[in-house]
């Protein structure tokens, strides 16, 4: 488990010797540098794929090119020099990705009637070769078999995903109009979370939480100059989200540490979107199922002007469970610091990071969005917040604090 210490002071302590001291900011300064280069490479070898193949526009052209890398980057691994390996994963997998994303475009493009079954066949089994030869083959090859088998996967979620679509769209349901997307989105969480865990590559889970927020059609969007994240079903979506965040938590504990660490990345994940979700029914509240029946909603252009419209509006949203925003910024607020606590006496420390950081969100939103003129408030919850602190701080040294020494 990773902990939060000061080599500094330990070492002052004589807890700690030089040697071992050394070595904890050896291992600490490798993990962080190690992290920013490998964004920094994963950044570049998808930036490079995908501009290839828009800038050449041209399917031989790109696959030429894309197979040019991909020899030259396999060449030089197969050399086996650590000195280039690093040059040899980065063209390999530059390669592979125009050969994979510029087919996919083209069937897209010119063979759309086909492209469904294709792509997923293809993914499937371009994944499945790659999770083959990362399993099987040599030492050297790991890396770019591991990424080779998550691109393979998005064109086979590409496929499925066209296919949900499809029955959608042509009214293959049986008047239950989400399956399919729902259906999909599942498969597509569960797909990250095993390649995840296969590869032991926690990015690869940390974004299984993607399909999992849009099955109830959870996102983000943007404008110019503004990113947006909204959540249609907030207290469904915060209700998901404590469930996954729960049985991660408890997967951190009770399985191998190869899964663990794959399932607090998932918990943490869920933790923000949950939070995110508090952030939106603390500004709007929630009508508990609207959304999946906005079809069935009042259309301004039935009315003469926008009062009738508004009225009929919130007549037809008094059938849904209402609950008010003040609600979700009282009962978050609560979470939040339950959480901070919870996290640091239990050495959790990306969950702590979440829940410090939306404290800060929360009170900075409330600060303008309810409070700004109500000076009273801030005198109030400044007093309650004191003995608040001494109650947490006298609870841990209750629980926590180990016997003093007979």
């Amino acid at each position: 488990m990773a902990h939060v210490v000061q080599t500094n002071q330990l070492l002052a302590e004589g807890i700690l010797t030089q040697s071992q001291a050394n070595e904890i900011a050896r291992r600490s300064r490798d993990t962080m540098l190690s992290l920013v280069v490998n964004i920094l490479l994963m950044g570049g070898i998808i930036a490079a794929s995908l501009g290839f193949v828009f800038w050449i526009a041209d399917p031989f052209g790109v696959a030429a090119l894309g197979l040019g890398f991909f020899l030259a980057g396999t060449a030089i691994l197969f050399a086996n020099n650590p000195l280039y390996r690093m040059l040899g994963n980065a063209a390999g997998l530059v390669g592979a990705g125009m050969l994979i994303s510029g087919a996919s475009i083209e069937l897209l493009e010119n063979y759309r009637d086909i492209a469904e079954i294709v792509l997923t066949l293809s993914g499937a089994a371009i994944a499945a070769l790659a999770a083959t030869a990362f399993r099987f083959g040599p030492q050297s090859l790991r890396f770019i078999t591991g990424c080779v088998l998550v691109i393979g996967l998005a064109p086979h979620l590409v496929g499925l995903g066209i296919w949900a679509e499809d029955l959608i769209t042509f009214g293959w349901t049986d008047g239950i109009a989400n399956w399919p997307k729902t259906l999909f989105l599942g498969y597509a969480t569960l797909a990250a979370v095993v390649t995840g865990i296969f590869l032991n590559a926690r990015l690869v889970t940390a974004l299984a939480i993607v399909p999992f927020a849009q099955m109830l059609d959870t996102g983000t969007g943007y404008f110019h100059a503004a990113y947006v994240f909204y959540s249609p079903e907030a207290t469904l979506t915060i209700l998901q989200m404590g469930v996954a965040t729960a049985i991660g938590a408890w997967a951190m504990t009770r399985t191998p540490d190869h899964i663990g660490r794959h399932a607090g990345i998932f918990a943490i994940m869920a933790v923000v979107v949950g939070n995110l979700a508090f952030l939106v029914g603390s500004l709007w509240g929630d009508e508990i199922g609207a959304s999946f029946f906005r079809a069935d909603a009042p259309g301004y252009a039935d009315f003469e002007n926008w009062s009738e419209y508004r009225a009929a509006y919130d007549l037809w949203e008094e059938q849904f469970i209402q609950i008010s925003e003040h609600v979700f910024s009282v009962v978050w607020a609560v979470l939040l610091i339950a959480g901070a606590w919870l996290a640091a006496a239990t050495h959790r420390r990306g969950l702590f990071n979440a829940s410090i950081t939306f404290l800060g969100i929360h009170a900075y939103t409330q600060v303008f969005e309810t409070f700004s003129d109500e000076p009273m408030v801030y005198a109030l919850g400044g007093l309650a917040a004191i003995p608040a602190a001494w109650g947490l701080w006298r609870l841990n040294k209750k629980m926590f604090d180990e016997p003093a020494p007979v």
